[in-house]
């Protein structure tokens, strides 16, 4: 029964954690947008835009990135956490911590290459995307349904 409590308090947290993101986000994209064509008002919250008043654009994008990197530091943590309460052990840790660093690397990469084809950054960002938000805790709740199969 504790096993299922924190089954399910990982995923409630992760779940609240990515509402909160897509609300940080947003906002520090439109202030971003703002500053960058020189836009008469911001679209971002009130709350968010005294948050962040006289941030120029430069610190902006530099809190874009590092909370980025927070919140897949933040994710790879509880999906870490997931694996232990799913399987019992730490066993998974080192490949989930590997491929988090794979996945950014390849982010990054695909971000560089974007200037010579948008598309690639288009993939960059989804996988940036990938890991900040729970959704490696839903594939890893999956893999341990398929372990239990006969």
């Amino acid at each position: 029964m504790k096993r299922k409590v924190g089954i399910v308090a990982v995923l409630l947290v992760a779940i609240a954690l990515g509402a909160f993101r897509e609300f940080v986000f947003i906002n520090l994209n439109y202030s971003i947008d703002h500053l960058a064509n020189h836009r008469p008002y911001s679209y971002a919250h009130s709350s968010f835009t005294a948050l962040v008043h006289g941030l120029d654009l430069g610190q902006l994008v530099l809190v874009k990135w590092l909370l980025a990197a927070l919140f897949i530091g933040v994710m790879l943590s509880l999906t870490v956490l997931m694996s232990r309460l799913l399987f019992g052990d730490h066993r998974y840790r080192r490949v989930l911590a590997i491929g988090t660093v794979v996945l950014g690397t390849l982010a990054m990469l695909l971000h560089f290459v974007g200037n010579w084809h948008p598309a690639f950054d288009l993939v960059s960002v989804k996988l940036l995307h990938l890991l900040q938000y729970p959704a490696i805790l839903l594939f890893l709740g999956a893999a341990s349904m398929l372990r239990r199969s006969p």
